[in-house]
């Protein structure tokens, strides 16, 4: 029972951690409609998530005595993380800012793909295709992709409709097509770097597990990057002026729950799965933005919403169901290790057999 409660916190943390994301998203458009420049949210944001975290390493230090020194090596490869997750973050503003929030989480399900592959380059991942569970998880991944173009790409018929938009976004900016393309590829871009800074925390998670640790020094040098962008980028002073708007919701929302909140949940069950696992659930975001895209944002339910979400939650349950099963050999193999090494411990003459093997 402890070993399935143990295998359940981390598939409830990731559900929440991808309900943040597609919130976040949703949010940034509204507040990017309401008139808010990209980029001084994201410098306000990030700074706001440093000063959060910036009672971890002394509290950390005080009360954990084993915990190892942040040696020169790891500072480097978490500053590294900084300026991809930077990267990331900017890319994702200004793709929202160009598309909606349905196709950026859309093209979020680019993530299982872009991090399996980097998984195997770095050997982090091993794959037996004749392996019924590694089969059902490249099924499931592709179900789930396809599903999230059902989503993005056909909509049929009209399910439901609300009454009238919001009255904090405007509707010109939704129907804009224009730059539909450039935010699609923007998003794109950011779904690759958050497969990469997955790649760089499980490196780092193995010389210095210490996740809030990482996260504060992490958000910090990820507030220099923004800053140092945003100073280059804004010129009008009234840009840095906050107002009690829809703006200041999201820079709270985006630096507590997105921030602080989502990216240390999601690298402590990266800790503790691995970083293949925690990018299965990124299918689930597009089911989560078109609901709160329609509540939220007035956009239309259609059909295609509809089967699109109900593709992805099959593929994504495929995945599920192979990791378990992943998981099950895995503690199988360990039982049997156990309990030959326990046996040779007993029986002498086992034990000087095996030594001369």
């Amino acid at each position: 029972m402890g070993g399935r409660a143990k295998g359940s916190l981390p598939f409830a943390g990731m559900i929440m951690v991808v309900l943040a994301q597609a919130g976040n998203m949703v949010v940034m458009k509204m507040a990017m409609s309401d008139g808010i420049n990209k980029y001084t949210m994201a410098f306000y944001c990030n700074v706001l998530s440093s000063l959060v975290l910036l009672p971890c390493p002394f509290i950390i230090s005080r009360r954990s005595g084993s915990c190892p020194p942040l040696a020169f090596p790891v500072l480097r490869k978490i500053f590294l993380l900084a300026l991809v997750g930077c990267a990331s973050q900017t890319s994702g503003y200004v793709g929202i800012e160009y598309s909606s929030p349905v196709l950026g989480t859309a093209m979020m399900n680019l993530i299982p793909a872009f991090t399996f592959i980097l998984a195997v380059i770095s050997r982090m991942e091993k794959v037996n295709w004749k392996s019924s569970s590694s089969q059902a998880k490249l099924v499931g991944t592709i179900a789930s992709i396809l599903g999230a173009f059902v989503v993005t790409l056909y909509k049929g018929p009209l399910i439901f409709s609300p009454s009238s938009p919001p009255a904090s976004v405007q509707p010109g900016l939704l129907s804009q097509q224009s730059n539909w393309i450039l935010g699609g590829f923007l998003l794109a871009a950011e779904a690759f770097l958050i497969s990469l800074a997955y790649i760089v925390q499980a490196i780092i998670l193995k010389d210095y597990p210490v996740v809030l640790n990482i996260m504060f020094y992490g958000m910090f040098f990820q507030t220099i990057f923004s800053g140092l962008l945003s100073f280059v980028t804004v010129r009008e002073p009234q840009s840095w002026i906050l107002k009690v708007d829809m703006g200041l919701i999201a820079i709270l929302y985006s630096a507590l729950v997105a921030n602080v909140f989502r990216i240390t949940l999601s690298t402590w069950c990266l800790k503790r799965t691995g970083p293949v696992y925690v990018s299965m659930f990124q299918p689930l975001g597009t089911v989560f933005a078109v609901g709160l895209g329609f509540i939220f944002l007035g956009e239309k339910l259609h059909i295609g919403s509809l089967i699109g979400a109900i593709v992805i939650v099959m593929g994504f349950y495929g995945v599920v169901w192979a990791k378990s099963k992943e998981e099950e050999k895995t503690i199988e193999g360990s039982g049997v290790e156990e309990s030959l090494a326990s046996s040779s411990d007993k029986i002498p003459l086992l034990r000087n057999k095996a030594s001369r093997v």
